[in-house]
């Protein structure tokens, strides 16, 4: 069965899998054109001046000034960047930032982020001292990188929460779950299907797990893990070749009429359909 394409970071042994590069250096005189794949690692951009197309996991989000966008691993994209774009382009895997594990799984759970010119300043100002330390690379660059890298991500922390400054305090607790549970949910929605086994590994009863989701997304957690495996059917029928039984058997359906029906059931097409639709 062929998967979808994976990118990896193209030199690994520099820096323990971080590399950091221009955008200016890259499209001077053409655009970049990435199909639809996946990474192994954090793509991070960091857009002082752009243009483009960017499809993350099926969404449209804008390429333009002043924005950061910020892909996890396993998410599929595609991208058209404008020559002539400005920023960075960071990539690292977890092997490289893991001094605060719980920061980078906080920010990376949005894929977008829109700053005023002031604020998108002081980002762009740690961006290009990040660049600099990885070109120059003088004793203790390393360190420097991942603490600027802490501030960087810092800023986008403050952007979540001025987003959701108007919520009320006692949904922060919520919100943790909320964010570890999307993190399960992406590494083993195809396997475990049942809301027992998450509400299990955090610790709560169904009912809870239940609750916290209607609370802030109005949805069970049952249609959370539903939409999760219809997002990977939709990756998978859109980004290989590989026939629908054997995409039924990756998901972990045991028979592939019962996956035609699910899938036909919430989007409305069969996978043939939507595959041919789509594509």
């Amino acid at each position: 069965m062929k998967e979808i394409t994976i990118r990896k970071i193209k030199k690994p042994s520099i820096l323990d899998n971080f590399e950091i590069i221009r955008f200016e250096d890259l499209l001077v005189d053409k655009n970049m054109e990435e199909g639809l794949h996946r990474h192994d690692f954090f793509f991070l951009m960091v857009l002082e001046k752009a243009g483009g197309k960017h499809h993350i996991d099926f969404n449209n989000y804008p390429v333009s000034s002043n924005t950061i966008t910020l892909i996890r691993p396993g998410q599929v994209h595609e991208l058209i960047l404008e020559k002539g774009s400005k920023g960075y382009l960071v990539t690292f895997n977890s092997s490289f930032y893991n001094e605060n594990k719980d920061i980078l799984r906080k920010v990376a759970h949005y894929n977008y982020y829109k700053f005023d010119k002031q604020e998108f300043g002081k980002i762009l100002s740690v961006s290009k001292h990040i660049f600099e330390e990885f070109i120059k690379k003088e004793v203790g660059y390393k360190k420097v990188i991942k603490a600027n890298l802490d501030i960087l991500f810092v800023h986008l922390t403050r952007d979540i929460l001025n987003k959701n400054a108007q919520k009320e305090q006692n949904n922060k607790y919520e919100q943790e779950i909320l964010d570890k549970l999307t993190y399960l949910l992406e590494h083993e929605a195809c396997i475990n299907k049942q809301v027992t086994e998450y509400a299990k590994i955090l610790n709560l009863t169904p009912y809870k797990l239940n609750s916290i989701t209607k609370n802030l997304l109005g949805k069970t957690c049952s249609q959370l893990i539903n939409e999760q495996i219809i997002l990977e059917s939709k990756r998978l029928l859109l980004a290989t070749p590989n026939q629908v039984n054997e995409i039924a058997f990756k998901l972990c359906y045991d028979d592939p009429a019962y996956f035609i029906r699910f899938f036909k059931k919430h989007t409305g097409y069969t996978p043939k359909a939507f595959r041919q639709h789509f594509r």
